[in-house]
């Protein structure tokens, strides 16, 4: 069914399901990614303004590579597991109830990351601000947002991946 046919109004989150493909980052960044399922909430429901993602990440997992929007807010609120929010600042561990945001030109790159034995499940909401820039200070990767709502990958220097 059609994001537009879609009549349902309330779910477990649970029963969303889970995105076909775990990341749309090109290789060799798309396997770093494994062990990251995505049910793509805000989607299932048809919302255009901002995403709201149900995320679980297996033991050893990262949540994406360390980034930073420069036109999109974020934010992530712990639902159960402990993750490690690597950022600017450091390492934090996150338990269940705990939340980060990250405002839009911060520059505060960010991550989650399971060093833990149990799965983590978290909620990721962000808005859909198109042009949106995302740069990963730690990887010669960049991502730019189109009109279409497509990422496009390249490296630092402009080049396709």
């Amino acid at each position: 069914m059609g994001k537009d046919e879609n009549p349902v109004e309330a779910i477990l989150a649970a029963d969303v399901p889970a995105r076909a493909v775990h990341s749309f980052y090109p290789e060799p960044f798309f396997t770093m990614t494994k062990g990251r399922i995505k049910r793509q909430l805000g989607e299932f429901f048809g919302l255009t303004n901002f995403g709201v993602n149900l995320t679980r990440m297996v033991p050893g997992a990262i949540s994406a590579l360390r980034h930073a929007h420069l036109k999109q807010d974020e934010f992530i609120y712990i639902v159960a597991g402990t993750p490690t929010l690597e950022s600017n600042s450091g390492e934090t561990l996150l338990k269940p109830g705990m939340c980060a945001g990250f405002k839009v030109g911060s520059g505060n790159a960010h991550r989650l990351v399971n060093k833990t034995e149990e799965d983590v499940v978290y909620l990721e909401i962000g808005d859909r601000s198109p042009g949106d820039d995302v740069f990963y200070p730690d990887d010669d990767f960049k991502a730019v947002l189109d009109s279409n709502g497509k990422w496009a990958f390249t490296h630092k220097d402009g080049t396709p991946y």
